[in-house]
């Protein structure tokens, strides 16, 4: 699930706080510290992570810059 950024919408509060859940869902977040809504903030997200075997050889190379051996 993705994580999501929220800003209280109490302007002398301005807790951020972040909150996890589906991309479908559209919550109401309240603010911990002052019990107001919180809008969600716009945010560049993350990269993406490859994590596993099947990529090529030349995306993580040694550090001596020598090829990895063949099997």
């Amino acid at each position: 699930m993705p994580t999501y950024d929220y800003k209280c919408a109490n302007k002398t509060c301005g807790k951020i706080a972040e909150v996890m859940h589906g991309m479908s869902v559209s919550p109401a977040v309240v603010c911990a510290k002052c019990g107001q809504r919180m809008k969600r903030l716009v945010g560049g997200g993350a990269g993406i992570i490859f994590k596993g075997t099947g990529y090529y050889c030349t995306d993580f190379r040694s550090k001596s810059g020598t090829p990895p051996k063949a099997e």
